[in-house]
């Protein structure tokens, strides 16, 4: 059974996405028998009619592009004897402004022949006026070839006459393994129901016309389009509503990749970057390459022990300077990008240490955190107490309170002088109060019997 799929050739001829080159769009579209078969709430003609006729409207206006429309399976009737397998015409030849006249025919399009997909392709080509311009077909229709067995010799053909065909299949609500036959065509993806085609067809235009295309540029802090290989989330501007999802990336000249989307809204950018980067309530102007400039310099964090050491994997609280909340947990050893500027670093070792990092355009800084030291702490009686950093100043912080009901106490300890204050559990006097001083060093070890 024949189902429904769009197709769209590229016939290429040394272009380029010059705004000012001639653009010409032929419509093919299947008026087969088939296409009075129901598909969701209406039939499949009435469906892409209506579809078709919504985005050949939607190209009123655009610069430089001229659109066609040629028909196939609608003069003659298909019976289960006969099948006219040249029912095929170009029933609007390209033309500025012809628009109407397209829209008018597609309306008055009634469906009851077969489907020549081969043999309209091949008279499609000889539909434009020259390969000057950059040339597109693309070709609607909800079935395979009925008439000649091999599509893909067509393509040869044209291959031949130095045309070459690169496509785009979208299948709707069929198994995609029903296309392999267009593998000499190129590649096709899904789309499932009405909804789908029309986003699957508008954005097939877009890239079509190649007039309406956006570049997001994550510059550097020279402004330079540089920064890439993050998610970028575009939002309806004022709402949480998430329209695309994107990662970032450069082409092959090393430029951001051009992406289609729907010109007719505003949109909020969020750049995933630490901390986020946003745009919001942009606008995209049709029919031309949109450029977003959105400032997003970058450079790396690394934060390394000063010297090697068995402690485990220590993490750390990263937040911008002068603000509160916590921007990210960075673990040692492990690199990460920040947005270029003033950030504070706490390091989740006993007692935190504190740094304040700068963050500079595509370098990497480095934190050196000193390895610790073990303190062993061991009593023939409980006792309670607290341990104290002297600082340098003379002034003490606390640190740690000692283990409750226990004769034994480890600790690893940044390197330090430190201070004990505690009192034996069962001596119920505060005079019994006992103060002893030690130090720490990296990766050395101290007993202290109290």
């Amino acid at each position: 059974m024949k189902k429904l799929l769009f197709i769209v050739f590229l016939l290429l001829h040394s272009w380029s996405f010059s705004q000012e080159e001639l653009t010409r769009i032929l419509f093919v579209f299947d008026a087969s028998n088939s296409m009075n078969q129901r598909w969701g709430r209406d039939t499949r003609l009435n469906i892409a009619k209506q579809i078709l006729t919504r985005s050949v409207d939607s190209l009123r206006g655009a610069p430089n592009l001229e659109i066609a429309l040629r028909i196939y399976g609608h003069q003659d009737e298909v019976t289960p004897t006969y099948q006219n397998c040249d029912d095929t015409k170009l029933e609007v030849p390209f033309a500025p402004n012809n628009h109407t006249l397209i829209i008018n025919k597609i309306k008055a399009t009634r469906a009851k022949g077969t489907t020549p997909i081969a043999r309209s392709l091949e008279a499609a080509a000889g539909d434009f006026p020259d390969r000057t311009a950059r040339n597109i077909i693309i070709l609607i229709t909800d079935g395979i070839e009925a008439c000649d067995d091999e599509p893909c010799v067509i393509a040869d053909k044209l291959r031949a006459k130095g045309i070459t065909i690169t496509p785009f299949i979208i299948g709707l609500g069929m198994d995609m393994s029903f296309l392999d036959h267009f593998d000499c065509f190129g590649k096709y993806s899904a789309a499932e129901n009405e909804e789908a085609f029309t986003a699957v067809l508008k954005n097939v235009i877009n890239k079509a016309v190649s007039n309406t295309t956006v570049q997001i540029n994550l510059n550097t802090i020279q402004k330079q389009p540089l920064e890439t290989d993050v998610t970028m989330f575009l939002y309806e501007a004022g709402t949480k509503n998430l329209l695309y999802t994107f990662t970032h990336t450069l082409n092959e000249k090393g430029l951001p990749d051009t992406i289609s989307i729907n010109p007719d809204k505003r949109y909020d950018i969020y750049v995933q970057t630490l901390p986020i980067r946003t745009k919001k309530n942009i606008g995209i102007k049709k029919f031309q390459h949109n450029i977003i400039e959105i400032d997003a310099p970058q450079g790396y964090l690394q934060i390394e022990h000063k010297q090697r050491t068995r402690t485990g994997v220590i993490e750390t609280r990263v937040t911008e300077k002068g603000k509160t909340e916590t921007l990210h947990h960075q673990k040692f050893e492990a690199i990460q990008k920040y947005i270029v500027g003033s950030y504070e670093v706490e390091v989740f070792t006993l007692p935190r240490r504190y740094f304040p990092v700068e963050i500079n355009q595509s370098t990497t800084t480095k934190i050196y955190v000193d390895a610790p030291g073990t303190l062993n702490l061991k009593s023939t009686q409980l006792v309670t107490g607290q341990i104290f950093e002297i600082m340098k100043d003379g002034s003490l912080e606390w640190v740690c309170n000692l283990k409750e009901n226990s004769n034994t106490d480890q600790w690893e300890l940044q390197p330090g002088n430190y201070r004990i204050v505690y009192r034996k559990q069962k001596l119920k006097s505060t005079t019994y109060t006992v103060e002893r001083d030690f130090s720490i060093y990296s990766n050395k070890s101290i007993t202290i019997n109290l």
